[in-house]
């Protein structure tokens, strides 16, 4: 049978599925969003499936996942409860408008390695959230893990009497052929992973929610707390080795903080390599100008031994190395997706900004960037000026980015990056980009100005 045929076989079962559950109430459809979820959290099945994704792709590390499968689901679950999006979801009666949600219908979500059970629970609890289907293309290291949460996401709907083909996977072996046939074939392609998986979504027809490449900046300034701020960007950089996009990948740090900062950091279990380590290090972590997978979401130990650095020992949290430019000529400018953290300095705030500016340059505009100060006025200035979509201030950032229990952002795993980096979206991904939205428009008094009323203005400075 050919790709086509074997897709669409799939396909046409999600449609008939989708079909069905359209006609469940808000009620039934929030109890499948429940079951969905909690077959992540039920701390047995979150665990076996933490071991098997570590298992599967060595990526990362068990106990991480497990933290991060159970409260990304659990914040999920919270932006999700009492939310409608069956029928009637708002009323603007002095607009004369009422906005009615419906599904998109069946859709295709391409997952990555780094994370293979968080990322595609998200999104297909969002996606069942609007009463639709989902069919899984997980990155062939993380299928195996993909077909076991699918099977269990089956079982929990069968239970609760929704049909069990609202949620299926590519038949394996999962495979590029058969990701792109998918993306042709749906409703909607919400895509997270490589830049090429992306850059497939928005060419393949079917209209499509990317996400860009993270490498994220972060700047401390003079007012900042440098105890907290090494705290905090340490416990985010070796969360999980450092798999998600949104890990801080280099500081810039202004000159009055710097020497502060740096003995923060190694307070924080850092080791700050000199330019001997860090030649050995870039030799070890690119090959051929590629970063190399055996480092990839490792810990810094692991790092270090693979790399022969002596002066690493199982106490270190992260790798530090200290850097000047951004570019293809200095690879430590880029993501790194591993515990290892490239530090600037610069003389002040403003020199820090264009640091960022000129990484971004190069990779990761659009994602986020970090600030540590107490000054309130420079975020806005950041947000003003750098091409950025979220400005994470005083928070450790790849706790912060994807939602937090102590921001307001939407808890997702899928952060839009705008047109600065190639995306249709700049939000957090969540379960409004899965609906439709009708809008009935009724008659309203007449609101019709004269032009004199909004050209005066005009016509005074500038004449008619």
């Amino acid at each position: 049978m050919s790709v086509a045929n074997t897709v669409s076989e799939v396909v046409t079962r999600a449609r008939a599925a989708q079909a069905e559950f359209e006609t469940f109430d808000q009620v039934a459809i929030d109890n499948a969003v429940c079951a969905l979820a909690w077959v992540v959290m039920e701390p047995g099945r979150n665990r076996l499936l933490a071991e098997q994704a570590v298992a599967d792709t060595r990526l990362g590390s068990v106990e991480d996942k497990v933290l991060k499968n159970y409260r990304k689901t659990l914040g999920l679950l919270r932006d999700l409860n009492e939310v409608r999006t069956v029928g009637v979801i708002a009323e603007y009666p002095e607009l004369g408008l009422t906005e009615i949600a419906r599904p998109v219908g069946v859709v295709g979500a391409v997952t990555p390695s780094t994370n293979p059970v968080a990322t595609p629970t998200n999104k297909v609890i969002n996606a069942v959230k609007g009463a639709n289907a989902v069919i899984l293309a997980p990155s062939p290291k993380g299928e195996a893990t993909g077909s076991r949460l699918v099977e269990y996401f089956r079982a929990a709907l069968k239970q609760i009497g929704a049909p069990e083909d609202l949620v299926q996977k590519l038949p394996s072996p999962v495979n590029r052929e058969a990701t792109r046939e998918l993306m042709s074939q749906v409703d909607l392609v919400v895509a997270t992973g490589s830049q090429n998986n992306i850059r497939a979504a928005y060419s393949s027809g079917t209209p499509a929610v990317g996400v860009g490449q993270g490498n994220v900046a972060v700047i401390v300034d003079e007012t900042a707390d440098c105890s907290l701020a090494a705290e905090k960007i340490v416990a985010s950089k070796r969360f999980d080795h450092a798999t998600s996009c949104s890990s801080e990948n280099s500081v810039i740090v202004v000159d009055s903080a710097y020497d502060r900062f740096c003995e923060a950091l190694v307070h924080q279990g850092a080791v700050i390599l000199d330019s001997t380590e860090k030649q050995i290090l870039q030799d070890t972590m690119w090959v051929n100008g590629s970063l190399n997978p055996a480092v990839l979401a490792r810990s810094a130990t692991e790092i270090a031994n693979l790399a022969g650095l002596e002066r690493v020992d199982s106490g270190t949290s992260i790798l530090v190395v200290l850097e000047s430019g951004a570019g293809p000529a200095y690879p430590f400018s880029g993501e790194k997706l591993s515990p290892v953290l490239t530090l600037y300095r610069t003389s002040d705030f403003g020199a820090a900004c264009e640091q960022v500016r000129a990484i971004y340059g190069y990779q990761g505009a659009g994602h986020s960037v970090g600030l540590h100060s107490s000054n309130a006025e420079r975020a806005v200035k950041i947000g003003l000026s750098l091409p950025a979509c979220r400005v994470i201030v005083n928070q450790a950032h790849c706790f912060a980015t994807g939602g937090s229990f102590d921001n307001g952002l939407p808890f997702s795993l899928s952060m839009g990056c705008g047109t600065w980096g190639g995306n249709s979206v700049g939000d957090n991904v969540n379960y409004r980009h899965y609906l439709n939205i009708v809008r009935i428009v009724r008659p309203i008094p007449v609101n019709e100005p004269v032009e004199k009323e909004l050209l005066a203005d005009y016509w005074n400075q500038y004449g008619k």
